[in-house]
């Protein structure tokens, strides 16, 4: 987990990665998907640098 999460963040990312692992994915598979949604989250609410960058460039 990175260090600009919030205890949130963590929280969802771990919630996420259980849910995976008990669908069978492998730990690093269910670790990667819980990353990859839990920064998708954080670049719609515009909580990261990439997210305004990203949004400026559609206007």
């Amino acid at each position: 987990m990175l260090k600009a999460w919030s205890g949130t963040d963590e929280r969802q990312h771990e919630h996420i990665k259980s849910s995976e692992l008990k669908k069978g994915q492998s730990t690093s598979r269910a670790r990667q998907v819980a990353a990859a949604t839990v920064s998708t989250q954080r670049c719609k609410e515009g909580r990261t640098m990439a997210s305004s960058f990203r949004s400026a460039a559609r206007r």
